[in-house]
């Protein structure tokens, strides 16, 4: 596949230097942009990043929309799912950090909402439908050890915490097959964090990590949003103010 890429590289420098050479960035990742896209290519840029601009620090991400066929649930459509993904490296003199970035969308149908809906029409004979929302994962991995691990694993590790993911090709099978669907997996936003957390520390590939999971609410006029984190990459104590924009 050739993909349209957004790509930034940085580097650090020591405090006695002026700056950069705003070229010689551009020139260094030319070196190697004919190759195809991966990890060990994004590598090579570092070093070129280290070496040229004697920097002792170097990062570099590359941020496409990932495409992936994706099957209806019941009617044998298929059709193309773009994944917003980013592979990120960092080097320094004695550490390579390698990351993976994933937006996972998928349905939320509230728990307390389907009880209450359950609970109309039991009682009262009243048609109540609980509220669901589109929802978003937005889900950082570090890489750990020499087994890979690619877009379409991380998307199968978060598929099978949470089965609702949004649909490509619908016709009414499937939009059934979606809804009986939500209603197995009803889910807060707090037990989305969780769910992938249990995926994502059951697979050896996957290091330290951070999922941020955002309910944008059909009943609410506010979005309902959880942060969990694992290890030290992503702690933070002060969190960027457009961290939770929509």
């Amino acid at each position: 596949l050739t993909l349209e890429t957004a790509v930034t590289g940085s580097v650090s420098l020591e405090a006695n230097k002026k700056g950069i050479n705003m070229s010689r960035i551009m020139r260094s990742f030319y070196k190697h942009a004919e190759q195809s896209f991966s990890f060990e290519v994004i590598g090579g840029v570092l070093d070129s990043y280290l070496s040229d601009l004697e920097s002792y620090d170097a990062r570099i991400q590359m941020r496409l929309s990932y495409p992936m066929m994706k099957p209806s649930l019941r009617s044998g459509l298929e059709g193309w799912q773009y994944y917003n993904v980013a592979l990120e490296m960092v080097r320094s003199q004695d550490r390579t950090q390698r990351i993976i970035h994933l937006d996972y969308v998928y349905s939320s149908t509230c728990p307390c909402s389907l009880e209450l809906s359950e609970h109309a029409r039991r009682t009262r004979g009243q048609i109540a439908t609980p509220h669901s929302q589109r929802s978003v994962a937005r889900i950082s991995v570090e890489l750990t050890g020499a087994d890979w691990l690619w877009f379409e694993d991380l998307v199968d590790l978060c598929n099978m915490a949470i089965p609702t993911e949004t649909q490509v090709m619908v016709k009414r099978e499937d939009e059934q097959a979606f809804a009986e669907l939500n209603g197995a997996n009803p889910i807060f936003v707090e037990d989305a964090v969780r769910l992938l957390c249990e995926s994502f520390q059951a697979d050896l590939r996957i290091g330290d990590f951070r999922i941020l999971a955002s309910h944008q609410e059909s009943l609410h006029s506010h979005d309902a949003v959880s942060l969990l984190t694992v290890g030290e990459t992503f702690r933070q104590a002060s969190l960027d103010p457009r961290l939770f924009d929509t």
